[in-house]
């Protein structure tokens, strides 16, 4: 029974979650807080993991919720689950964008969708942000404003967002190189 409760959470994130795999992040933590399934420090080591390994980030997320939930054939469950609505998308509209791609309904459910992505990227981001720049938990406890932000990620943040931006430094070796700051810092 738990394997069809986690081919059905992840069906309806792959089924809703509109712009890729950040479009994501939103169901996977409400999912996290109703299922209890992982955290959200969980989430932040699944962005990082998912972002510097090979494939798709929503896919690879799913894969290691299935896997930590259920083993093995969890993760297998939980990835067909993710891609099923895609799939069958795809195949149930391709034939009618083809005939309807010049068509006005069909544009503008488009330039609608465009700004529900983004939304959801964005929502994304912030959460992703408060989980890795953010230490309410610690600022509570103290109240110590400086204990409120993590002076390392965010000069890490700030350095890989100038690094490629800027300079326009491969986003793989900025990765890399975030990976590597990262086990020199927690030493």
């Amino acid at each position: 029974m738990l394997y069809l409760r986690v081919f059905i959470e992840f069906f309806k994130t792959g089924l809703f979650a509109v712009g890729g795999g950040l479009a994501t992040l939103p169901f996977l933590y409400e999912m996290a807080e109703r299922t209890g399934w992982f955290s959200a420090a969980d989430i932040a080591n699944m962005i990082a993991i998912s972002e510097s390994t090979p494939g798709p980030m929503g896919v690879n997320m799913a894969t290691y919720v299935g896997h930590s939930v259920l083993g093995t054939f969890g993760g297998i469950i939980s990835t067909i689950g993710l891609i099923c609505p895609s799939v069958i998308v795809i195949i149930l509209i391709s034939k009618a964008l083809e005939k309807f791609k010049e068509s006005v309904l069909v544009q503008k459910i488009f330039y609608g969708l465009r700004p529900a992505s983004m939304a959801l990227i964005m929502a994304a981001g912030l959460g992703v942000a408060k989980i890795s720049l953010i230490h309410l938990d610690l600022w509570e406890k103290t109240g110590k404003l400086i204990n409120l932000f993590d002076v390392k990620s965010i000069l890490v943040a700030v350095a890989a967002f100038v690094v490629v931006s800027r300079f326009k430094v491969n986003p793989i070796l900025c990765i890399a190189c975030s990976a590597v700051i990262g086990i020199v810092a927690m030493m």
